[in-house]
């Protein structure tokens, strides 16, 4: 992993034509846990509703990995109506899988059940690679997605990710992809559209 270089630890705020991306804090615990309480949006994150002391766990998480590794999960919100519209960002979980991708920067996203089919997904990817791709130089990023998840596989291939792998991880399915480093706005529509702004 890069090294850290904020020594302030703060998450930076992105904003793209209809999200604001910015870090979380302590106002966003109802919204999360209503997000990860929702079966449907875990469905395929996990498989079953988070407790309200999970999603606290991983509100800490969040803050720590920017405070210790200088990234990680970023809440987004609508910008018009400042609804909470779910999370995104780059994690280093030590995931205990097989291929390993130790030390490449894992992003992920959830979205609240009314903020799906919208596009915001592809746009709030996109916002955080245009971070990512000046903050991880050199080096690729990755993802897993649950194989039935077809709307999370289609936002990772518009926004440059490739399949590499298929494992299990904690007993259950899993495909692996990978992004190459700094992707070219031509080469995918969907930074297209972003770089457009």
């Amino acid at each position: 992993m890069p090294p850290r270089d904020d020594p302030t630890g703060l998450a930076p705020s992105l904003a793209t034509e209809r999200l604001v991306l910015s870090r979380h804090t302590l106002d966003d615990f109802e919204d999360c846990a209503a997000m990860w309480g929702d079966p449907e949006v875990t469905r395929y994150i996990g498989g079953h509703p988070s407790s309200r002391e999970d999603v606290w766990s991983r509100l800490l998480r969040y803050a720590g990995h920017w405070s210790v590794l200088g990234f990680g999960y970023w809440a987004i919100r609508e910008k018009s109506s400042g609804s909470f519209a779910g999370e995104i960002g780059f994690a280093d979980f030590k995931r205990d899988i097989e291929p390993s991708f130790q030390g490449a920067p894992e992003i992920g996203w959830a979205l609240a059940r009314w903020a799906h089919g919208r596009g915001y997904a592809t746009e709030a990817v996109c916002a955080a690679h245009a971070w990512g791709d000046t903050r991880f130089e050199g080096m690729r990023t990755v993802c897993m997605i649950a194989p039935e998840n077809a709307p999370s596989i289609r936002v990772a291939e518009k926004t440059g990710y490739r399949e590499f792998a298929r494992t299990t991880y904690k007993t259950k399915p899993t495909i692996l992809f990978e992004r190459p480093v700094r992707q070219s706005a031509d080469e995918f529509p969907a930074i297209r559209e972003i770089n457009r702004e």
